[in-house]
């Protein structure tokens, strides 16, 4: 039953470690950096805690219950904890490193405390008796590890799922103390820590009840305007808002983990200006990277010469939403609904890499990279992967964020693309909800592609020959930056990106 508990109390800790570096990259993004500050203020807490626990080795039976009803507590109000920090106080980092401090505090308790009740169960020589409690560790922290990603997160979400944990902490401690060594305590130790058990878990309990309503809460303070659908799925977090102005206007937003992706106000500036310039030159086969709202797709679609679109996609669910979401479909026309387009749910990068197909044009419709996963789309690897995917005389297009709040960023997105050997064409438009934002047109070879609109191109509301003409301007505070280029290898842009976006 000890070596059960130690099994247990493995899979709760790495638990609480996994979620707090999950909601670290979900609500400020940066996974690396959200990770490194977890593990190593956890693991430097472990051994504070290893060390703290020396003197209570000598009461092991209650002060083993206590830290577990301890760590039950801490470790299931982790997650609710952080997220009010982000949402209220903008107190985030600071809670995150004193929550990580003393979650690893109190599991670093745990082990001494556990080998000194294995003692007391079955004499043995260290070697042996450290061989079983690791043993049971190791593999109890691997059973976590995969509960975590594949059960906890899909069906509880982060708050229930680090609640339920807390509560399983709890009854691994009730097992091993109250029930195990329970005549090794006295009358009113043994009430003392039942009552104690029996709190954590009401807290615990209350609390779960109450995670639906924390969480709406929560999240609505985060954004300006009314919720009207959310949901968390293996990817991301996925946010639709909706207010109607004075006017009668709806104003329908979408965030991805905090990111706002498009205004439904203003998004044909974004859209117009991302897809028109590409398909100026040719555009029989048309290839979407990303885009999985539908938006750019609908313009591509407005070229009665597209023969066929494929649209590549990593969350599923986007895709649903893009067909069915009624504000979503009604601003892509219905675009997932046309012959033409076949859409597919995969990593772009590696569907890029077993590609055996050539496409006209590129689009490259990816959210910003502010983390490692979403920089390696931004890459000097991955634009030679869409460089072999192009027919002759193809051109690509990437969105590459604000020349103006983020300008090593868009630099260096530009330089990636060169280094991947191919011409390019910066340029930079007016879209009120997200500001001075930028593109970059792309086409392999020397020739830089010209930045024009396709004879016969499809009515705009925004773009024109004038307003291309300005785009390729940058004022003098905007122009080309010393950078260095993105890499698999040298992920340079979630750098730059953490840096200009806090500062901006």
């Amino acid at each position: 039953m000890v070596l059960a508990a130690v099994f247990a109390c493995a899979a709760c800790g790495l638990v609480y470690e996994l979620a707090l570096v999950a909601l670290g990259s979900y609500l400020v993004g940066n996974s690396v950096t959200q990770a490194s500050i977890v593990l190593s203020v956890m693991v430097f807490a472990m051994g504070v805690g290893s060390l703290a626990a020396k003197p209570l080795q000598g009461r092991p039976v209650a002060a083993f219950a206590i830290v577990e009803g301890a760590l039950a507590l801490a470790g299931g109000l982790s997650v609710l904890a952080l997220y009010a920090a982000f949402a209220w106080l903008d107190l985030y980092v600071p809670v995150l490193v004193a929550v990580a401090f003393t979650v690893g505090a109190l599991i670093g308790a745990e082990i001494p405390l556990l080998m000194t009740l294995l003692q007391k169960i079955r004499r043995q020589d260290a070697g042996s008796a450290v061989a079983d409690l690791f043993a049971a560790d190791y593999v109890g922290a691997l059973i976590g590890g995969l509960a975590f990603p594949f059960l906890l997160l899909p069906v509880f979400g982060h708050v229930k799922g680090a609640l339920l944990v807390g509560v399983v902490n709890a009854v691994a401690g009730i097992a091993v103390v109250l029930w195990l060594f329970r005549r090794r305590l006295g009358r009113a130790t043994r009430a003392g820590l039942w009552t104690g058990m029996a709190a954590v878990l009401a807290v615990l309990c209350t609390t779960y009840a109450l995670a639906d309503g924390f969480e709406v809460s929560a999240r609505q303070a985060l954004y300006r305007d009314p919720i009207a659908f959310s949901t968390r799925t293996p990817y991301q977090e996925i946010v639709i808002t909706r207010k109607v102005a004075l006017s009668g206007r709806p104003d329908v937003r979408l965030f991805l983990n905090g990111d706002l992706q498009f205004s439904s106000v203003d998004e044909y500036r974004y859209h117009e200006a991302l897809v028109h310039p590409a398909l100026a030159g040719a555009r029989g086969r048309v290839l979407v990277l990303g885009g999985g709202d539908g938006l750019a797709l609908r313009e591509v679609l407005r070229y009665p010469d597209v023969r066929a679109v494929t649209l590549v996609e990593l969350d599923p669910e986007m895709l649903r939403l893009a067909r069915t979401y009624g504000d979503i479909a009604a601003l892509n026309r219905h675009a997932f609904s046309d012959p033409r387009v076949r859409a597919v749910t995969a990593d772009a990068f590696s569907w890029l890499r077993d590609l055996d197909q050539r496409y006209d044009s590129v689009i490259v419709d990816m959210p910003d990279p502010d983390d490692v996963s979403t920089a390696k789309l931004y890459s000097v690897e991955f634009y030679g992967l869409v460089k072999r995917a192009l027919a002759p005389g193809g051109r690509m297009v990437v969105q590459s964020g604000s020349p103006y709040f983020a300008p090593k960023s868009f630099w260096s997105i530009e330089k990636s693309i060169a280094a991947a050997g191919f011409a390019t064409t910066p340029y930079h438009v007016d879209v009120p909800s997200f500001g001075d934002w930028g593109y970059t047109l792309a086409a392999p070879g020397a020739a830089r592609p010209e930045l024009s609109l396709a004879p016969g191109a499809p009515p705009t509301r925004f773009l024109d020959a004038d307003v291309l003409r300005a785009a390729a301007v940058f004022g003098k505070d905007l122009r080309h930056r010393d950078v260095d280029v993105n890499t698999l290898d040298h992920p340079r842009l979630v750098q730059y990106e953490d840096q200009e976006w806090r500062d901006a």
